[in-house]
């Protein structure tokens, strides 16, 4: 590859962020220094995030990449059941629009399916006790391994959704109109309830797509470290194994609109590319925060004012009378999947967020999988800033074998709620490496490098960050080669 390592190394004093900002087609934020916020990592007790300590517990348990009981199987739900679990005070309209999806699970989780209710400003210690639960591994008869959150992040926080994916396979849908909420529903029901095949089906068709902006840091070392490396990995001898990709030159906004509503799109749909923010009002921010930006943008050193519409792919670029061809899309980019009130990096923020913003779903993923021609069954996205400690570790070495488990998972057509858990795992045993350092810097004066512990304290909530959109549930799997469920 052409660039050189010392391209990707941050700046010895300095953090540098990623995402570019819509307005002035810059970067989001602003190098800051390091010390800044390995000082505030050094004063930071276990208590401060509970999430943190489970998922550190979970590690210590050796629970490997299956969160549920032992002696049931992930892939059955009649095994381990689904549930739905709904905001209080939700409109009556959304679940009656899901109530397709809803007996089809009812009738594939038969006495493990529930449906459940979140109380306003509920965290998930106070649902686990009102429900009777504790935290371990996900024991069906109690609560069910699969979780359709339905409902805004407002409704039901991220941070519960994080918490509650530590142990149990979760997902979440939010839509504007409940026309949304049964388009999605009639997705799902076609992928899974078409006439059963005796022959094995077609394997999907995995696609790589990344960009490589010039003078770009970020996408050098994505495109060199995490779509090239994977490239390597998933394209093996197996016959049963289509792979292609777009890198660079070729990742352009008319090719990825290609991938998605074309001829040419495939079942799987991996991007790595930047995600578009913005400091502007809300409401506009919700049309293309987490927008994805593809080879037009000139990159840092060529940028002439904002980003323009031709750089970025939005949720508005989706027609709703095409259907979306990927089953599943897996995006590594800054908010790809949403984005909070208030920034998870609190202490990493060059600037406060703005006062009195709302979180919200990304308009993208809300429009690949309401199409009402026909969506996409899932998304896995980024909520909040995503960082390059998402495929590197010790600052240049890729380490990509939860994402790599993950693809090959789906591609195995495994449950994505189950095919998930490798990211999950990994974020468990950065967490126990974090709650190690800060419990020895607190309790025996351990000197730490500022690299070190910023570094380790990123990839921790880099990793908590992903999120599913859809149902935990779906496979991979096209309506024409759909199987009768195990």
């Amino acid at each position: 590859m052409p660039e050189t390592l010392n391209l990707f190394e941050m700046p010895d004093d300095q953090l540098v962020f990623n995402g570019v900002d819509a307005d002035t087609g810059d970067y989001l934020f602003a190098p800051m220094p390091l010390s800044e916020l390995a000082g505030r990592i050094r004063g930071e007790g276990p208590q401060r995030d509970r999430q943190q300590r489970e998922l550190s517990a979970r590690h210590t348990r050796e629970l490997a990449h299956r969160a549920v009981a032992f002696g049931r199987n992930p892939e059955d739900l009649e095994s381990v059941g689904w549930a739905l679990l709904t905001a209080e005070g939700t409109d009556r309209e959304v679940p009656a629009a899901l109530e397709p999806l809803r007996n089809l699970r009812r009738s594939q989780a038969g006495d493990l399916y529930r449906e459940l209710t979140v109380e306003p400003g509920e965290s998930a210690e106070e649902f686990y006790r009102r429900l009777g639960l504790a935290p371990g591994p996900a024991d069906p008869r109690t609560m069910p391994y699969y979780l359709l959150l339905v409902g805004s992040p407002e409704q039901i926080p991220f941070s519960l959704q994080y918490q509650l994916d530590v142990s149990y396979a979760v997902g979440r849908v939010h839509f504007d109109t409940p026309e949304e909420y049964a388009s999605y529903a009639a997705t799902v029901v076609a992928a899974e309830g078409a006439a059963a095949s005796s022959a094995l089906p077609k394997r999907p068709r995995i696609h790589l797509f990344g960009t490589r902006h010039p003078g770009d840091a970020s996408t050098a070392l994505s495109a060199a470290r995490l779509i090239e490396p994977l490239g390597a990995e998933l394209g093996t001898d197996d016959p049963a194994t289509e792979l292609t990709a777009d890198v660079g030159e070729g990742a352009t906004k008319s090719r990825l609109y290609d991938l998605l509503v074309g001829g040419s799109a495939p079942e799987l749909l991996f991007t790595a590319t930047h995600g578009l923010g913005g400091s502007g009002a809300v409401d506009g921010r919700r049309e293309t925060q987490g927008s994805l930006v593809c080879q037009e943008w000139p990159g840092p050193l060529k940028r002439q004012g904002g980003v323009r519409a031709e750089h970025y792919l939005a949720g508005a670029d989706i027609p709703g009378d095409r259907p979306v061809v990927p089953r599943v899309v897996f995006s590594f980019s800054c908010y790809g999947a949403g984005t909070p009130a208030v920034t998870d990096f609190e202490g990493s923020e060059p600037e406060p967020a703005p006062a009195g913003d709302s979180p919200f779903v990304a308009r993208l993923p809300q429009r690949l999988l309401g199409n009402p021609a026909g969506g996409a069954l899932a998304f896995v996205g980024h909520v909040d800033r995503a960082w390059s400690s998402s495929f590197l570790w010790g600052g240049v070495k890729p380490q990509i074998v939860a994402m790599t488990s993950a693809l090959e998972a789906l591609h195995g057509r495994w449950r994505i709620g189950h095919a998930l858990e490798y990211l999950n795992s990994r974020a468990a045993e950065i967490s126990t490496l974090l709650t190690e350092k800060q419990t020895r810097i607190r309790n025996a004066g351990l000197l730490v490098d500022d690299r070190e512990l910023t570094g380790l304290w990123m990839a921790y909530h880099d990793a908590r960050n992903y999120v599913l959109l859809g149902d935990p549930a779906v496979r991979c799997l096209r309506a024409e080669d759909s199987a009768e469920d195990t």
